[in-house]
């Protein structure tokens, strides 16, 4: 083979490589794209957000339907205020409440929005008041670890 051919076999394998990440690139920014544009900010306050992040996703009934965009601490409650982005098409209940939940046992969180009964909907820069923050599968292993030897200690067995 010829080093004309190999030179040309190169640049044509670089010019797939090189396309089949930009095509990955583009599919990457276009899933971070809420459905139907645009969208309007909501602010839910946790005690603990341990897991998310920015890019975070919001799920309603199971469907990814936003993401969080900002997090800041709360200087007077000390409360991690998360900003979630969700479409100009869902409209939440005033009285809708955000959960943090485990997307998984190797870590990995979402929030997971669940629509309250009121008749007021939530308007843009409204905040969600009913929050339950992250739960540690740590801490509540730990939990578990010491009520059984607890158990163990009332029974006067040793552990």
């Amino acid at each position: 083979m010829s080093s004309s051919a190999e030179q040309r076999a190169e640049l044509i394998a670089g010019a797939a490589v090189l396309a089949v990440a930009l095509g990955f690139l583009g599919w990457s920014l276009g899933r971070d794209s809420l459905p139907g544009g645009g969208g309007y900010d909501l602010i839910a306050s946790f005690p603990d957000v341990d897991g998310v992040e920015i890019g975070t996703e919001v799920r309603l009934a199971g469907v990814r339907v936003g993401r969080v965009t900002d997090l800041r601490l709360n200087p007077q409650t000390y409360h991690a205020d998360a900003v979630i982005r969700v479409p100009d098409q869902v409209l939440l209940p005033s009285d809708s409440a955000a959960l943090i939940q485990s997307d998984g046992l190797l870590g990995g969180a979402y929030i997971q929005l669940q629509p309250g009964g009121s008749p007021d909907n939530l308007a843009p820069g409204d905040e969600i008041e009913d929050v339950q923050g992250a739960v540690s599968l740590i801490s509540l292993m730990m939990k578990f670890v010491d009520s059984q030897a607890s158990a163990a200690d009332d029974e006067g067995v040793a552990p």
